[in-house]
Order: structure tokens, then sequence, then C-alpha cells
């Protein structure tokens, strides 16, 4: 029922400006596509709600949040939105230097490891909002600052969660998205077939350009675009997403034979303390209304 309502309600936006039927036939077709990604997410996440917060993991560590912070530049004045925003770890570590942080998500699972955490923190400025980054339930202009962390790789349709944020954002705003890299282009391919074994809810990676061009075409004047390695575990990461003995094994042969000098995978793979590592390479590109 929640799916159908939402699938209706895609459609009525565009079909008034389509005359087409083989058109509204093809629009169709990707909210289908859409719909059913958003339960992928949504099945995905709560089953990584139950460890996203670990010390494990690189999402939420304060050096790159510290780092984060110091290029945003926030004001005490300031309210944010975290769009797509999970456990809303940027949100909740902005709380200290801006007016207020509102956390939308759609996966209440998610939403709720965010609540349990800001009140062991006793944080008191923050708002959590069960919701859909392509239809938000906020007035146009609402926040001096909008963010996205680490989502946009899972949007079949990049477009309209970013114009979302446009709109939601004041005029002279500032908004923040972060995400990973795309490997080089020969690399892509299999980068993005490694991470949906890993993860069905992965659509793919965006190069620089990608992103840079969804800044571009929005009018939106970009002041930073910086790309920073981050380390990641490889057995962590795949226990995170609970993927399965057969599928880890899977993926293990096909990085392990990176690291062996054989054919290359784009997550650039070594070898610590006897353990798999890999890089992930997230960009932060801030843009100004």
């Amino acid at each position: 029922m929640w799916k159908n309502y939402l699938y209706q309600k895609k459609v009525q936006r565009y079909k008034h400006n389509l005359n087409d039927n083989g058109i509204v036939k093809n629009i169709k077709e990707v909210l289908y596509m859409q719909l059913s990604n958003i339960e992928k997410i949504q099945k995905s996440f709560t089953f990584q709600s139950k460890n996203f917060e670990t010390k494990e993991m690189n999402f939420s560590k304060e050096e790159y949040l510290d780092y984060v912070v110091s290029c945003i530049r926030p004001s005490l004045s300031d309210s944010v939105l975290e769009a797509a925003a999970g456990t809303c770890a940027c949100g909740r570590y902005l709380t200290q230097f801006v007016k207020s942080v509102t956390c939308l998500d759609i996966t209440a699972a998610m939403l709720e490891v965010g609540k349990n955490e800001a009140l062991k923190s006793g944080i008191n400025n923050i708002n959590f909002v069960n919701g859909n980054i392509e239809d938000m339930p906020f007035p146009d202009n609402s926040f001096d600052i909008v963010i996205s962390r680490l989502a946009f790789h899972h949007f079949t349709d990049i477009n309209m969660p970013f114009k979302e944020m446009v709109r939601v954002l004041k005029p002279n705003g500032k908004l923040v998205l972060i995400d990973m890299e795309a490997a080089e282009e020969s690399l892509r391919n299999i980068e993005d077939e490694i991470e949906t074994l890993r993860d069905p809810s992965h659509v793919k990676n965006l190069s620089k350009s990608e992103i840079l061009r969804l800044f571009y075409e929005n009018e939106i004047e970009i002041v930073k675009c910086e790309s920073t390695k981050i380390p990641v575990s490889l057995y962590e990461w795949m226990k995170l997403t609970g993927t399965p003995a057969k599928i880890q094994n899977e993926i293990k042969k096909k990085i392990t034979e990176d690291i062996n000098l054989g054919l290359k995978t784009g997550f650039c793979p070594y070898i610590e303390n006897g353990n798999i590592f890999f890089h992930q390479r997230w960009l932060l590109t801030i843009g100004k209304k």
C-alpha cells in the first residue's frame, strides 16, 4: 500500500506534462525501479542499523567530521538539514556549532539509532523525520545548510534528490554533498559490481564530473571540491551488511586477485597486519545557492 501510494504520487508529478503514452509508460517503469530500490535500501539499512555506529567502521569518525565542519564553517544561527541522513552522524556532530538540525531518512531503524545516540549525548536541538529525500516535507527556502553524506550512490535517479535539496535551501545557503567517488572509467563496472554484491541497494558510485554537473545544472556555485582517502577493513565492511559467506568469498577472491597484481577492481586493496583493507575516496563538494 505504501509503495503504491508513492508510485501514484510520483506518476502524477510527471503525467500532466506528458502526452505520449509510450513516454508515460517509460516513466512508470523508471518509477517502479526507484521504488524497488527504496525497498532494498530499507531492508539493507534496517539490518545495518544494529552496527552502523561501531568503532570498526569509519562512517562516524570524529577526525573526518572535524574536517567537514571546518570546510562548511557553520554559524550558531544556522538551521541545518541532513537529508538521507541514516543515523545522522554528521547532523548530530553539527548540533554543537549551529542553532538546529533536522535529520531526514527513509529507514526508521536508522533514525531510531540516531535518536538514541542523540539522547545519550544530551543533544536537544535536533529533530528526526522519517521521509523521502525525493519528496521532502519542508517548505522552499527552509534551511541555511543542506547536507547529504554517503547516500547518492544508492539512488537510481540522482537529479530529483538534488533538486529537492536545492529547493529547501535558502538563498545564499550552503549545499554539501559527500559521497564515494567512482574509480577510473575502465574500472567503474567491476567496482560497482562488487559494491552491489556486498549491498544490493547500491546503484553506482558517481564520478567527480557527474557530481559537479549536478551543481552546474542547478546553478549552485561550487566553492570547494576535495577528495579524501578513507581506509576500510574488507572484513568489517562485509560484516556490516551481513553479506552471505558465499558472496564474501567471491568478493575476497576478486580483491585478493587485485592485490596479487591480477584483474584490477578499483578498490586499491592492500594488506595491513595480516588483514585486507582498501581505500574509499570520499568526495566533499560544497556549493552556494
